[in-house]
């Protein structure tokens, strides 16, 4: 039978997969809006392009439902790694794979693609690489003014930029709330993911993200990678920490240089065809 996309998820963040070997279609912003629209197409938190053999090298486009493409993700790369794994493109448990935020080096863990590890690379706080606006620095424990308050921020990128907000209560609505205001705040030039981040002791935190492109959502890899480092940056936390978000829990690791390695589930969820309807519809 005929496949046009696969759809996954990493705990309640999904992702469609489509493959240019196998499916051609002109990845459009409208075009990429629609597929991920929950009403009117598939619905998704974005689409994984991919695999694109580049020389030796694969790669992996992430697109975002707004269009945009992102630099990175932890959980879209489990996502795909887990797809690579199940269509046989890959013979080894341990590969390379090339994201706009740079190479990262996969491990699946276990003999169905289900546990994965993911080295995600080093963090850098300096403000001229996440980016943030201002003097050159290290944008830790700054504070931030918007209309609802002050708030104490530190910044990050782990090949994509994050802004974490460590806070006494968090929540879901706060999320809603503020993370459009952050996301789009003029000391982010290029946009921003956030996370609000809740410390539960020095092995566990729990965190709400609203991701850059894609809004609110129950996980992401790389915000635990963000929140966990920047906890971590802050002497909040040890080197070993499980990140709890609305979805589950993904585990961090992280060494004394800033290097982060991210260990998370990928459950699949279906496979199918687009409608001749919806093909029209895509040009």
């Amino acid at each position: 039978m005929k496949v046009d996309y696969v759809k996954y998820h990493a705990l309640g963040n999904d992702y469609i997969v489509i493959d240019p070997n196998r499916t051609r279609l002109s990845l459009t912003k409208e075009n990429i809006q629609l597929i991920c629209h929950r009403n009117f197409g598939l619905g998704s938190d974005g689409i994984l392009y991919g695999p694109i053999f580049d020389g030796g090298s694969l790669k992996l486009r992430i697109l975002n439902p707004d269009g945009s493409e992102a630099e990175k993700s932890g959980n879209g790369i489990r996502i795909f790694s887990r797809y690579l794994f199940d269509q046989g493109y890959i013979n080894t448990n341990s590969f390379t794979l090339n994201t706009l935020g740079g190479e990262v080096l996969v491990t699946i863990l276990d003999g169905k693609g289900e546990s994965i590890r993911v080295d995600m690379g080093t963090v850098t706080f300096l403000s001229e690489s996440i980016p943030v606006a201002g003097l050159s620095r290290e944008v830790v424990d700054e504070v931030l003014e918007l209309d609802k308050g002050s708030f104490r921020i530190t910044c990050l990128s782990i090949g994509n930029p994050h802004c974490v907000f460590p806070m006494d209560i968090i929540s879901e609505e706060q999320a809603k709330e503020l993370g459009p205001v952050i996301e789009t705040h003029p000391m982010f030039p290029n946009r921003i993911n956030i996370q609000f981040l809740k410390i539960l002791d020095r092995k566990n935190i729990r965190i709400e993200i609203w991701e850059r492109g894609a809004g609110y959502t129950l996980a992401s890899g790389s915000s635990s990678c963000a929140a966990a480092s920047a906890a971590y940056k802050l002497g909040l936390v040890d080197n070993q920490v499980k990140v709890h978000m609305p979805g589950g829990v993904i585990d961090i690791d992280i060494n004394p240089d800033g290097h982060v390695h991210m260990t998370g589930s990928v459950s699949s969820v279906a496979s199918g065809t687009f409608s001749d309807e919806l093909w029209m519809r895509l040009g």
